[in-house]
């Protein structure tokens, strides 16, 4: 069997977290059994589809790497296939034209309601022999078995059974003539091939309808797989108002793709007990098997530990240096060529989670207007210590050697010729250099930004101490 799987999204919305986990699945299964993999937008909803959503759903597949056989194939395109097996369906007798009002059918629902019913339309039109009337919407249904079951095998959850007697008589075309979701989805399923269908749970009910309008068509079933769906921590639904809902989001945050996909494959998916995958050791050891039942908690702290394990990991080549440059435009940091962004990387990435956070760590380096915060000062400095902030100016002026070692050389000196700790000329350096208490090694800093900054900026610090204490 040739395994072909779809990724079927609708243009109503940008990607999120959990659709883009379907795609990922779904893409893998078919990567690993040398398959096929079909995009498909689902666009038959007109007034909520837009074309905006359509470019996001292939700018975000694109950015992570996850490249479609065949497509994208619109719905919209196909509605002269969809149309034709409407009326294959009408002409075997599989379904018939309503005419119910609107109104009827809210009063019905309500009644239902009322009397604790399962809503569900209740066949008025089902066995009628009525002639299309001029001016008489109507809408076309399917004629659902009401005996017998529709068993399948899920493929992550096992055998499933349904009852036909609760199904409903599901509209597979609108009184406008657009046709409906679960016919279009069938249809395109039988049209294309798909061997394998992997999508979230919440598509089970619709998995019942959907097998009995294959079997009326003597059709062939596919396979499904349904995921379970991803939740927050506090148990709740995964929903755009708490959540990022465009994964191009955390693109835009700083995450990397890598970290983004290997999340997302752990996120209701194990292989013994590793956390770390290359996407190509993943095409081979990939298994629907190993797709959890149970819904997955998305933690964005777990993210992040993905994220900041593979900013530390990547090889700092110029896709790595050219992503950083863009954050640093973006936060308005005018980038110097005369520093070592790569030694800068090298510096700062073990402290930052994300490409954005190592672009705002790494202002610094790039911004020579550095505002040392009055309460560091008076925290950090005393009167007696502008001498020595003197004469650690004039000893690094004359520094002929500009390295970290020498610097440090240099300091430990004048710490024993004050009698003062180390740590303390650290500090006042570190407050200079970098306008902050906290950073790493300082004297590896000193030595990227070079000894003409370094001074300048000691100098605007003498500057300071003189005018508190004077």
């Amino acid at each position: 069997m040739n395994i072909k799987t779809r990724f079927a999204p609708s243009s109503t919305g940008c990607l999120h977290i959990g659709s883009v986990r379907t795609a990922l699945y779904s893409w893998l299964f078919a990567q690993h059994y040398n398959g096929s993999f079909i995009l498909r937008i689902e666009d038959t909803d007109i007034k909520r589809s837009n074309n905006q959503y359509i470019d996001n759903i292939i700018k975000t597949l694109k950015w992570l790497g996850i490249f479609w056989d065949e497509g994208p194939y619109l719905q919209s395109d196909r509605l002269t296939i969809y149309k034709n097996k409407i009326n294959e369906l009408l002409d075997s007798g599989h379904a018939y034209r309503c005419y119910c009002s609107i109104d009827r059918l809210k009063k019905l629902r309500l009644k239902q309601i009322l009397h604790g019913y399962k809503p569900n339309y209740d066949r008025k039109c089902r066995d009628k022999k009525r002639l299309i009337l001029n001016n008489q919407d109507y809408v076309v249904r399917f004629k659902n078995p009401v005996t017998d079951q529709v068993i399948f095998h899920d493929q992550i959850r096992g055998k499933i059974i349904f009852n036909n007697s609760e199904l409903d008589d599901l509209v597979i075309q609108r009184r406008n003539g657009m046709p409906t979701y679960n016919f279009c989805v069938v249809i395109d399923d039988l049209d294309m091939n798909i061997t394998h269908v992997i999508r979230g749970e919440d598509h089970i009910n619709n998995t019942p309808r959907q097998i009995n309008i294959l079997k009326a068509l003597n059709a062939y079933i596919p396979n499904y797989a349904h995921v379970s769906m991803v939740i927050n921590p506090d148990k709740s639904n995964f929903s755009k108002r708490k959540n990022a809902c465009d994964v191009l989001e955390y693109k835009e945050k700083g995450f990397l793709k890598e970290a983004i996909l290997n999340y997302l494959l752990r996120l209701g998916w194990s292989y013994q007990n590793q956390e770390i995958f290359d996407i190509n050791e993943i095409k081979k050891i990939f298994s629907i098997r190993n797709i959890s039942k149970s819904p997955s908690e998305f933690n964005l702290k777990k993210l992040l530990w993905f994220n900041s394990y593979y900013l530390n990991k990547l090889p700092i080549d110029c896709m790595f240096i050219n992503q950083l440059k863009k954050y640093l435009i973006k936060l308005n940091i005018q980038y110097n060529q005369d520093i070592n962004i790569i030694k800068v990387i090298e510096l700062m990435r073990s402290r930052c989670s994300t490409l954005q956070e190592l672009a705002v760590k790494s202002r610094f380096f790039f911004d020579d207007i550095i505002n040392i915060d009055a309460k560091l000062m008076k925290k950090y400095f005393f009167k007696q210590y502008n001498v020595i902030l003197q004469f650690i100016y004039d000893t690094l002026y004359s520094l002929k050697f500009w390295n970290a070692e020498s610097i440090i050389y240099s300091l430990k000196s004048i710490a024993m010729e004050f009698s003062i700790l180390l740590k303390n000329i650290f500090m006042s350096l570190r407050i200079a250099i970098t306008g902050s208490d906290q950073s790493p090694n300082i004297s590896v800093i000193m030595e990227i930004l070079g000894k003409e900054r370094t001074l300048c900026r000691m100098k605007k610090l003498l500057k300071i101490a003189k005018d508190m204490f004077d």
